[in-house]
């Protein structure tokens, strides 16, 4: 908990959101044991409940600053809005690919996209949270998703990813590793650099930040199916149910889940 806020204070520091001495102030509090709302623990994508935790460290995913929601950019390369505009909703889910619980979801999520095919366009936006200790290895990261979406192979390598990088600890955060890595999994080895340094990718990499600020993500992972109604694994009870979280936002139109 003191982890979180002080990690919290240190990203409003760079955000401009505190001054020096603010923060400060700020950080004497935490250093002094502040309880949480209500004495309840606040998890991130990074701190598991007993029962779940992964073995070896886990990393903190701090909370953004909330602004003004921003609707996510159309994903590089596609083809396919002709049969997305036939889609009734749009399920947008933020993660990481060393987050625990975004593996964890992959798997559900894909199946529920597969049986919302006919109604649910499903689209990703990677994490990259400015200021965070983790922010080079986020940045490498996204990198390589869009490179991967690009090229047409998220549906065939996203699992595969969360495997290199959670299961085998790859380290995929540079141009020669992730090619080498997409090489081993069939991609054309050209093809991948030529899109790894296209400036489609370079955009999006860009932009990836400011969704994630201004859709208020605090949590990894979060799904948010048009534009409004939200889920993540602290909201919903579980990733185990955020699938049927979803079902209920999808049914209902917009609105939270877990609420």
């Amino acid at each position: 908990m003191k982890s979180l806020l002080r990690t919290s204070v240190l990203l409003a520091v760079a955000g401009g959101l505190l001054t020096a001495p603010a923060a400060a102030r700020a950080a004497s509090a935490v250093a002094s044991g502040l309880p949480g709302s209500h004495g309840q623990q606040l998890l991130t994508p990074g701190q598991h409940p007993a029962a779940d935790r992964p073995s070896g460290s886990t990393r903190q995913h701090p909370p953004v600053p909330a602004l003004r929601p921003l609707e996510p950019a159309a994903p590089a390369g596609s083809g396919s809005a002709g049969l997305q505009a036939e889609r009734t909703h749009e399920a947008v889910e933020f993660f990481w690919y060393d987050c625990y619980h975004s593996a964890q979801l992959e798997q559900p999520l894909g199946r529920w996209a597969a049986q919302h095919r006919a109604d649910v366009t499903l689209r990703r936006v990677p994490a990259i949270w400015t200021g965070s200790p983790d922010e080079p290895v986020q940045r490498a990261h996204a990198r390589l998703y869009y490179t991967l979406e690009r090229l047409g192979e998220v549906d065939r390598l996203q699992a595969a990813v969360f495997r290199a990088v959670r299961e085998q600890h790859a380290d995929l955060t540079t141009e020669q590793a992730a090619a080498d890595w997409a090489a081993r999994q069939g991609v054309d080895a050209a093809g991948f650099r030529a899109a790894y340094r296209s400036a489609e990718v370079n955009r999006a990499v860009q932009d990836a930040p400011q969704l994630f600020v201004r859709n208020q993500v605090t949590e990894l992972p979060t799904v948010i199916v048009d534009g409004a109604g939200r889920t993540s694994p602290s909201s919903a009870g579980g990733v185990d149910v955020m699938p049927s979280a979803l079902d209920r936002l999808v049914a209902e139109g917009t609105g939270p889940a877990g609420s």
